[in-house]
């Protein structure tokens, strides 16, 4: 992966999700990249996050969560983008609120593929591509532009 950009589209940036909470970002998220991709159910998306929210929040700090799982029908990975202007309490790491999300649905069949793309985000979000870049970046198509950087 060279960079985020290529496993999205600008469809797939969200730079005014709704939500004061963890589950309505989540329900959010999935309601609007289901209709982006095909055979990705909106329920079973949001419930396969949940799921692995209880595991262990995926807010990795920085104001910054990975939100992901894996599912059955995807023919390959499926990266969103969504921003909540004033923060919510995700549980993450640092327990600062967390502002910029990546949706990361994968194919079940391919978990290395997943773990790179996992780490591929982490990496690029502690390069110095902030979440205030991100945030300041305002439209979707710039939103874009920014993921389109090497990370």
């Amino acid at each position: 992966m060279t960079t985020l950009a290529e496993l999205t589209r600008p469809e797939l940036v969200f730079p005014d999700l709704p939500g004061a909470d963890a589950s309505t970002v989540l329900k959010a998220l999935s309601d609007r990249v289901s209709p982006w991709v095909s055979g990705l159910g909106a329920e079973e998306l949001y419930r396969r996050l949940l799921e692995r929210e209880e595991l262990g929040s995926t807010g990795i700090g920085s104001g910054v969560a990975i939100p992901h799982c894996k599912m059955e029908r995807l023919e390959r990975a499926v990266l969103a983008v969504g921003l909540v202007r004033k923060g919510i309490d995700f549980q993450a790491v640092d327990q600062q609120p967390v502002r910029l999300f990546f949706l990361l649905v994968s194919p079940q069949k391919s978990p290395a593929a997943h773990l790179q793309v996992l780490a591929g985000i982490s990496r690029w979000v502690k390069n110095g591509h902030t979440v205030e870049r991100i945030l300041a970046g305002g439209t979707r198509e710039a939103i874009f532009e920014l993921l389109s950087q090497e990370g």
